[in-house]
C-alpha cells in the first residue's frame, strides 16, 4: 500500500519509522506542507494518508475535506476530542499522540484488512480466472495476526529457522517471518524462478549476482551451497547461462 505522511514540522520521525517497519506499507512521501502533499495526491497513487490535525495554517480535517478523491485516512492528534471529528470524516482510525508502535500496528492491520476487502469487491472472479498469471505471481504469507501478499519478483531469498522461515525481499529491510517450513513453501514456488541451494535456504534465481563452488551471492549476502543440492542447482545455472 502506498502511504503519504503529512505532519507538522519538527514532529520527529517516529511515524515515518513506524510506517517503514510495516512490510505491506510503502512510504511514498513525507510532507510538512499541505501544498506538497496536495501535489503528491494529484500525481501519485496514494492508498492511505496519515495526517496530523495540528498543521500550520490549516487543520488536517480541513485539508481532508478539500480533497476530491480521498484515499484511506488515518488522523492523528494530541487532542483526544478530535477523535469525534475523525469519525465524522470516515477516517479508518484515530491515533492519539504520542503514538506507540503497538497501537500503530493495530491501526496498520485494520487499514490493510479494509484495503484487501475493498480490492476483493472491485475485482470480479471472472477477471481473476482470465488472468491466472496475476494469481500465480504472488504468495500469501501468514504473519503475526494477518495474511499478507508477497510478490514473487520481490523475494531475494528465503531462510529456514526450525519451525519458522524468514522471507527477505527487495522492498523491506526487515524480513517477513512466518510459521512454515522451507519444504512446504518450496512446493508453492515456481521452480524456474527459485531453487533450493541448502537445507536452510531457497534463492531467487533472478537476484543472484555471483556464484562460486560453495556459495551464492545475493546483494551483499553470501549463501552456502549444500552438497546434496549442489549438482541440481549447478545444472539449473548451466541451463540459464547465455
Amino acid at each position: 500500500m502506498n502511504c503519504l505522511l503529512l505532519e507538522k514540522p519538527h514532529n520527529g520521525n517516529q511515524l515515518q519509522e513506524f510506517i517503514q517497519m510495516i512490510p505491506y506499507f510503502t512510504l511514498v512521501s513525507y510532507c510538512t506542507s499541505v501544498f506538497d502533499a496536495y501535489e503528491i495526491l494529484q500525481t501519485r497513487k496514494i492508498d492511505v494518508l496519515f495526517i496530523d490535525n495540528e498543521l500550520p495554517k490549516v487543520s488536517g480535517i480541513d485539508f481532508i475535506n478539500s480533497i476530491e478523491n480521498k484515499p484511506m485516512i488515518v488522523l492523528f492528534s494530541s487532542k483526544p476530542e478530535i477523535a469525534v471529528e475523525a469519525f465524522n470524516i470516515n477516517a479508518q482510525d484515530f491515533l492519539l499522540k504520542p503514538v506507540c508502535f503497538e497501537r500503530f500496528f493495530r491501526t496498520a492491520n485494520k487499514v490493510f484488512e479494509n484495503y484487501s476487502n475493498k480490492i476483493k469487491r472491485q475485482v470480479p472472479i471472472s477477471n481473476a480466472l482470465d488472468n491466472p498469471l496475476q494469481l500465480s505471481d504472488s504468495i500469501l504469507v501468514k504473519t503475526d495476526y494477518q495474511t499478507i501478499m508477497v510478490k514473487l519478483d520481490q523475494i531475494l531469498y528465503i531462510e529456514g529457522l526450525k519451525d519458522y522461515i524468514k522471507i527477505h525481499t527487495l522492498q523491506n529491510n526487515r524480513p517477513i517471518i512466518t510459521l512454515n517450513s522451507l519444504k512446504k513453501l518450496q512446493q508453492n514456488l515456481p521452480s524456474e524462478r527459485f531453487s533450493r541451494v541448502h537445507k536452510s535456504y531457497i534463492v531467487g534465481l533472478n537476484h543472484i549476482t555471483a556464484i562460486n563452488k560453495t556459495q551464492v551471492m545475493i546483494r551483499d549476502k553470501y549463501i552456502p551451497i549444500g552438497e546434496s543440492f549442489k549438482s541440481f542447482f549447478m545444472e539449473k545455472m548451466e541451463e540459464m547461462r547465455v
